[in-house]
Parts: structure tokens; C-alpha cells; sequence
């Protein structure tokens, strides 16, 4: 009898169809997510320990830009690792289409993370735009209340918040008689209007930025008129008042400047920390694709408990 022949069934293998998009999608949602998460993670413990962009906690006699500096620093180590994080999942996750070549797979890797850091950039801005809105509605909110109490305060006051108040309060105290010499003459019962004079020149002091010789002898006759000091002495009050007034200008000036160069520095160190992110987010794609390829392993780190 004939001998039966051995057959053999071979696999029929099908092609892969590399006509549709060389973008991964589920593998970039999968790779933003966890550079999100990696990202609140990481800002929550920052923010725990003081290390914020927006309340960086440190000794009052530290300099605010090496504030920023450490801020942003701290800002680069998150967004970085986060990023490589995320990026690294994707090229792991992305499927490689057979039509590509180790350097063109090595490419398409890298846009992924790219992806990945573009993504994850405009999820943060969205949350970061809703929080925006909500401390705003808040501090309106708060700011409304504020200013009906202060209404409220002011009406029973019978007079309202002026900046150059207190320095009206001062031009106008009573002096203390020096010992041995006679008493001064009693004040006017009712300084009201020369109250609102004085303060009415110093506002128009602080606007020109100095103060006339005239309106400087008109100040020290009122002075010495209502508050019954000698005409010296109300000359003297008049000029450590206006010297306590340039003082005061001088220090909101530094602050003001010192605030604007801190804003400045942190908007470059924002912007360059992105940057520096985006080349991270792209290696670490690659990084992950490769590994992808060649099957890497690490053995004992992800292994099934």
C-alpha cells in the first residue's frame, strides 16, 4: 500500500496594513496621562515642602531671585521627569509599522513624545486656566466683602481710606513739651479741614515726585497753627514727615522693581524648562521604542508578584 504522505499546514501570514496613521494615539492618551499624574504627584510634595512657583516659602533675608532660581529649578526636575516618564511609556506602547527603517522608527518614536510633552502641556494649561478662574471668582468674592466691611466701616467712621491719612495724623500730633520750657499753645478743637488739605498736598507731593518750597512753608503754618507748636518745631515736623513720605516711596519702588525682575525670571525659566522638557520627552521616546524593539527587560523591577 501506498504510503500516506505527511502533510504540513503552514500559518497563512497576513500582512500588516501600514496605509492608516503612523500616530498612536491610545499610546499618546496613555503616555499624557502619566506624565500628568507623575507631574500632580510630584508638584503636591513640592508644594507640601514649600516649593512653589507661586508661594516658595523661605527666610525673609533670602534674595527673591534665588527664590525664583530654586523655584524653577525644582519647576525643571518635575517637568523633566514627568515628561521622560510619560514619553518612555509611549514609545514602549506605540506599535512600529513595518515600513520603517531603524532611523525613520527612531523618529517616529520621538514625535511621539513630543506628542506626549504637547498634550500634556495644553491638559496642565486647562487645569491650570479652570484654577485661574476659580481663585479669581474667590478673591473677587472676598474682595466684595471686603469692600462692603470697609463701607460699612468707613460710614461709621464718617470718613474714608486715604493713603496720606496717616501721614496727615502725624504732621498734626500734639509735641510734647520740653521739660523746663512753657507749654505750648492749645491746639484747634476741630482740624478736619486742615487735615484734608494737608493730605490733599501730600498727594499732590507724591504725584510730582517733590514738594514746592511754598507748599512746605503753607504745610508748616498749618502745622503750627492747629497743632499749636512753634513755627520750628512745625517746620521740623513738616520734613521728617516728608522724609518719612520718600522713604516710603523709595521702598515700594525696589519692590515694585524687584517684583517685575523676579516675574520676568520666572517666565524665562518657565519657558526654558519646557524646552529643556521637549528634548527630554523626545529621548526618552526613543529610549522607550528601542526597548520596544529589542525586547528589553529589567529584571526584578517589573516582574509579576
Amino acid at each position: 500500500m501506498p504510503s500516506q504522505a505527511e502533510v504540513v499546514v503552514a500559518p497563512v501570514m497576513t500582512a500588516v496594513d501600514d496605509r492608516g496613521s503612523y500616530v498612536d494615539w491610545p499610546a499618546v492618551i496613555a503616555g499624557i496621562v502619566i506624565a500628568s499624574a507623575i507631574s500632580i504627584v510630584l508638584l503636591g510634595f513640592g508644594s507640601a515642602l514649600g516649593l512653589s512657583m507661586v508661594d516658595f516659602r523661605a527666610g525673609n533675608d533670602v534674595n527673591p531671585v534665588w527664590i525664583a532660581i530654586a523655584a524653577g529649578t525644582w519647576l525643571l526636575w518635575v517637568q523633566v521627569s514627568s515628561f521622560m516618564a510619560g514619553a518612555y511609556a509611549t514609545g514602549r506602547l506605540r506599535k512600529r509599522h513595518n515600513d520603517a527603517t531603524e532611523d525613520e522608527a527612531d523618529i517616529r518614536d520621538g514625535a511621539h513624545g513630543l506628542l506626549v510633552w504637547g498634550g500634556a502641556l495644553v491638559v496642565g494649561a486647562i487645569i491650570a486656566a479652570g484654577g485661574i478662574s476659580a481663585a479669581a471668582n474667590a478673591v473677587g468674592s472676598a474682595a466684595a466683602t471686603v469692600t462692603n466691611a470697609a463701607a460699612t466701616v468707613a460710614d461709621d467712621a464718617g470718613s474714608t481710606v486715604d493713603p496720606t491719612a496717616y501721614y496727615a495724623d502725624w504732621l498734626f500730633r500734639p509735641a510734647a513739651p520740653a521739660e523746663g520750657a512753657a507749654p505750648p499753645a492749645p491746639p484747634v478743637a476741630d482740624t478736619t479741614t486742615a487735615r484734608a488739605e494737608a493730605g490733599r498736598i501730600l498727594a499732590q507731593s507724591a504725584i510730582s515726585g517733590t514738594l514746592s518750597d511754598a507748599d512746605r512753608a503753607h504745610l508748616g503754618q498749618l502745622v503750627a497753627v492747629n497743632s499749636g507748636m512753634p513755627a520750628d518745631q512745625a517746620t521740623a515736623r513738616v520734613d521728617e514727615v516728608m522724609t518719612a513720605v520718600d522713604q516710603a516711596k523709595a521702598q515700594a519702588s525696589a519692590a515694585a522693581e524687584t517684583a517685575r525682575k523676579t516675574a520676568v525670571l520666572v517666565a524665562f525659566l518657565t519657558a526654558a524648562s519646557f524646552l529643556v522638557s521637549a528634548v527630554a520627552a523626545f529621548w526618552a521616546a526613543q529610549k522607550g521604542g528601542d526597548h520596544r524593539d529589542k525586547a528589553t527587560v529589567f529584571p526584578g523591577l517589573f516582574r509579576r508578584f
